[in-house]
């Protein structure tokens, strides 16, 4: 694959999506992050992307939030069937435009009839989980278990300020505006998103016991994460597929 310059990142996207084929709104989300060689995930990226890094290490995520109101077009979503938690286990990857986005190496959900859509229609690695989030105060536990194959993760964090002013790490683990998949026909694509520029604040991860990561096939962290950041959620739009050039 020929090296492109990744593009910047940015705040905002530099993709705006006039015609949405999607909303969805992510919201009480905990971004848990861990460094991992980039050498070590190449492997499990999608045809013609690469590890995107930053000063040469790339990262895993661990996400879990409440999706709310997901539906087609511009909306508005569904009121209950758009609505349930999620947890997604995600890589950072940069294909051969130069296109920053997300690798979703798993995600779980609480309601089978879009893990349903999202396994098919969009060839995401969706599988249906018994979840909960719960808060109390500043704290909120985030619950999850796998029925097939068996999996589980708990993570509690307590909400702290806002971030005035994200650091590179900040903004490059959470200023994505895309994601690239496998699509039908094994080739790549990359769909397009926006929102409002995320509203950050500081994290403390008071408990977690997961099983997600390396269940989704990523080496399993071997120390605490290195960035915890929550946030209140935005709205999204998703625009059509792109696909990417067969490789030469």
């Amino acid at each position: 694959m020929e090296i492109v310059a990744s593009e910047a990142i940015t705040p905002s996207t530099p993709r705006p999506v006039h015609r949405p084929t999607m909303v969805q709104g992510w919201y009480d989300l905990t971004f848990v992050h861990w460094p991992v060689e980039p050498e070590r995930v190449a492997g499990l990226l999608p045809a013609g992307t690469r590890p995107d890094t930053l000063d040469g290490v790339t990262y895993v995520g661990l996400v879990p939030f409440l999706m709310r109101g997901t539906g087609f077009g511009p909306g508005p979503g569904l009121p209950y069937l758009g609505t349930f938690c999620e947890t997604n286990v995600r890589l950072y990857s940069v294909d051969e435009q130069g296109r920053r986005g997300v690798v979703f190496r798993s995600l779980d959900s609480a309601r089978l009839l879009p893990a349903l859509v999202g396994r098919y229609g969009f060839r995401l690695p969706y599988v249906w989980s018994a979840m909960r989030l719960r808060r109390e105060g500043d704290a909120i536990t985030y619950t999850c278990r796998r029925r097939r194959p068996a999996a589980a993760s708990r993570a509690v964090v307590r909400t702290g300020p806002p971030i005035a002013k994200p650091s590179p790490l900040e903004h490059f683990l959470t200023a994505r505006w895309g994601l690239h998949v496998t699509w039908h026909g094994g080739r790549t694509a990359y769909l397009p998103n926006e929102h409002a520029p995320w509203p950050l604040h500081r994290a403390e991860l008071l408990h977690l016991d997961d099983e997600l990561v390396e269940a989704a096939g990523v080496p399993a962290p071997s120390g605490p994460p290195v960035s915890v950041l929550w946030s209140p959620g935005v709205k999204v739009r998703f625009g059509a597929p792109d696909l990417l050039r067969p490789a030469r």
